[in-house]
């Protein structure tokens, strides 16, 4: 399906960017920069002259970047460029306008669907996904395949859960005894994923022991991650790949966890803070704080 610049200015608003170039321009597709071709639709988020030099060199058509580009005057004649301050966001609402996925809804035959779960309108459940009795998914929410969804869950709106992930089993909790054996500390809770969360391939995320583990509205959740028991995640949170938080850890709205973070048992992480690649967090987190190291420490207070 072609569309031309004229109708990306349309989706973006005249406020928001600048044109130069040709508004009758056609894009057929959406593809890298470096390795686009003819007709395709592109976005560069670099600056300077490494940015002049890829909007040279890309086959690509219309290219949506920053007004770095424009810094030496050049011409570019066989394109057309969207000038906006964030090309990546409006790369993704481009794509989303004008080439957009198919939906998949229903159940998949292989699926399995227990007793008493309520599941809303346009839901997908894949190819040998189980969700057990007395789930509850909301309208919109895909579940891929081989995805293991236990008791005791509530999936809200818009959620994605990703291929191979496991919602709602058993956390590690132990107990000795008088005899140094272990005993497993019952878990009854539950997990609440609320709207518009996705969580990724292959990614735990454990039911709470006597209250629920939540996640909160927005959040992304990233491949390989284990979230334990009564973990409580406040709104549009990142948690990247490979983080572990422990039993209890409370991440508060908008933090970002990235990848190989680990959050010590009952941490908090104050909201819009974030947490720095392999860190070991065994202190509360202040809310707007950078912690990098292990163990992890402030390198804002270090700035001061």
């Amino acid at each position: 399906m072609k569309k031309n610049v004229a109708a990306l200015e349309k989706l973006i608003g005249t406020k928001n960017c600048r044109i130069v170039g040709d508004l009758d321009r056609v894009f057929s597709r959406a593809e890298a920069i470096d390795s686009a071709g003819a007709d395709a639709l592109t976005f560069c988020t670099k600056k300077g002259q490494e940015a002049i030099e890829l909007v040279k060199k890309t086959g690509a058509s219309v290219i949506i970047c920053k007004a770095d580009v424009l810094a030496e005057g050049s011409a570019y004649k066989s394109k057309t460029l969207v000038v906006v301050e964030n090309p990546r966001l409006w790369f993704i609402r481009a794509i989303a306008a004008f080439f957009p996925a198919k939906e998949k809804m229903g159940i998949h035959p292989t699926a399995t669907v227990g007793e008493h779960c309520k599941v809303g309108k346009g839901v997908y459940i894949g190819p040998y996904a189980l969700v057990e009795d007395g789930v509850s998914i909301g309208a919109g929410t895909k579940i891929e395949s081989g995805v293991h969804v236990h008791g005791k869950v509530s999936i809200g709106k818009r959620v994605v859960l990703k291929s191979g992930c496991i919602i709602g089993g058993d956390g590690f909790g132990y107990e000795r005894n008088e005899d140094g054996v272990f005993e497993k500390f019952p878990h009854i809770g539950g997990v609440i994923i609320e709207d518009n969360v996705e969580i990724g391939s292959c990614t735990c995320v454990d039911r709470g022991t006597l209250s629920n583990t939540v996640i909160g509205a927005g959040t992304k959740i990233d491949n390989l991650v284990h979230v334990a028991h009564n973990v409580v995640v406040g709104k549009n949170c990142a948690i990247i790949a490979l983080a572990m938080l422990g039993g209890g850890a409370k991440i508060r709205e908008g933090a970002w966890i990235a990848p190989t973070a680990c959050i010590r048992d009952g941490i908090v992480i104050g909201s819009h803070s974030l947490v720095g690649m392999g860190a070991v967090v065994t202190r509360d987190v202040p809310d707007g704080d950078i912690v990098i190291g292990v163990p992890a420490k402030s390198i804002k207070k270090s700035q001061k």
